[in-house]
């Protein structure tokens, strides 16, 4: 499970996060936690364009799902 979620955070930062999923405002202070934050992001599918993570999609349901993770 944690190669995993190293894999996973790993292709996130090396690939880099859309720049606008998630708005400066809500990044959360502790780096730890965003960094957990983001990792569930791209793991959890959006519901309305379901081949994309929600912190890929632009759809607003993903935005919202985006702010509940935080």
């Amino acid at each position: 499970m944690r190669l995993r979620l190293g894999v996973a955070l790993a292709l996130l930062f090396t690939l880099g996060a859309p720049a606008s999923a998630v708005q400066p405002d809500e990044v959360l202070k502790d780096a730890k936690l965003e960094q957990r934050a983001r990792a569930i992001s791209a793991e959890l599918r959006c519901l309305v364009c379901q081949n994309q993570s929600i912190d890929e999609s632009d759809a607003p349901l993903a935005k919202d799902l985006m702010v509940l993770v935080r």
